[in-house]
């Protein structure tokens, strides 16, 4: 009996989103089946082209086609994506294409959130998402060190006729930062009003361009920058930075509280736990719990909010940082694929995120 499409259709029904618990036809996230004798070619449209569970997907349609389609049929898949939105497009010119804007924060200062969102950053980017990241520590920038392009300035560019910056790009992402307008060893003394403003202007004078992330590493802390930020400009959510002792997870508490509060409504992506421990390089199955263990990952599970990963202490992302080469460059150390794994989570989330807010807004239309 001859294949037909309808065969390919009625089998990948078998195969299901572990994110979404629905079939992928039902999703919408089959496109172009094709069928020539026992050859069969369709694409599958992820969320996110950082998806975590992609091989799983391509593994389960496989499988679905030899086992109610044809064991023996030539099964050629492509994998592609589309990231997910529901952002307003009129609100903010220079935001219109912007699908997604992500806080990173941080309850206290020292706790590497920099140093995650920077490599949060550049693990989207390398995975194929379009990419950019807002330096919006006014008064401590670092960005334009861990990119490497201290020595650059964003150039002059256009947006519907009206005079804007472009964003300086390294490693795939699009960055702007303070730290582009003030020297190494110049403060930025600002005040609070002066500092808003300033943060404000990163967004509404930077051409962004078309991006599926917008990546905001904010200041510590949970005053007038971060409420700016949340009153001002469009986010999708936020992901919180701690270390797994108890002295940074009491602020880490804070800070979630701040984006739950009526007035800000940010929803929370999940807990990164930074420094979760020590492994000597000539020990390398060793674990030591400098900082306590688990810390963070208990406060995600007791705030039933979802734990993103891990990372460890390890002296080459610090070094990697210092050297504006961010560490998830190396692509195969624990440590970069840590990274990696965060990045998919993140990923992950927004697009489940996304995916209630639509359902919610057709179940109230």
């Amino acid at each position: 009996m001859a294949i037909t499409v309808n065969n390919v259709i009625e089998a990948l029904k078998h195969v299901d989103d572990p994110d979404f618990k629905k079939d992928l036809i039902s999703l919408g996230m089959v496109q172009d089946i094709f069928v020539d004798g026992n050859k069969i070619s369709f694409t599958v449209v992820l969320t996110t082209p950082a998806c975590p569970m992609k091989d799983k997907i391509y593994n389960d349609c496989v499988e679905a086609i030899k086992k109610y389609v044809d064991r023996d049929a030539e099964i050629d898949i492509k994998m592609t994506a589309k990231v997910t939105t529901t952002q307003n497009k009129n609100d903010i010119e220079t935001l219109a294409q912007v699908k997604n804007i992500i806080a990173v924060a941080s309850g206290k200062g020292g706790v590497g959130k920099s140093t995650v969102s920077a490599n949060l950053a550049v693990a989207l980017a390398m995975q194929g998402a379009k990419v950019g990241l807002v330096d919006a520590d006014i008064y401590g920038p670092s960005q334009t060190m861990m990119f490497d392009v201290q020595n650059e300035m964003p150039s002059k560019g256009q947006l519907n006729g009206k005079h804007k910056m472009n964003p300086v790009e390294n490693y795939g992402v699009k960055l702007n930062s303070i730290g582009f307008m003030a020297g190494p060893d110049q403060a930025v003394a600002l005040r609070g009003p002066m500092a808003s403003k300033a943060l404000t202007q990163l967004f509404t004078d930077t051409a962004w361009g078309e991006l599926d992330y917008l990546i905001v590493d904010l200041p510590p802390g949970t005053g007038d920058i971060q409420i700016t930020l949340c009153s001002s400009i469009p986010l999708t959510a936020a992901v919180m930075v701690s270390t797994p002792q108890p002295v940074a997870l009491s602020d880490a508490r804070k800070g979630i509280a701040l984006f739950k509060l009526p007035a800000l409504n940010v929803p929370i992506l999940g807990i990164v736990e930074n420094m979760a421990y020590f492994t000597p390089e000539e020990l390398p199955n060793n674990k030591y719990y400098i900082f306590g263990k688990d810390g963070a990952k208990n406060l995600a599970e007791n705030m039933n909010i979802p734990f993103l990963g891990q990372v460890p202490i390890v002296q080459s992302i610090r070094e990697s940082g210092d050297i504006g080469r961010p560490t998830v460059l190396q692509e195969t150390t624990p440590q970069a694929l840590a990274f990696r794994e965060i990045a998919q989570n993140v990923a992950q989330q927004v697009a489940i995120l996304n995916a209630h807010k639509t359902a919610s807004k057709a179940v109230t239309a």
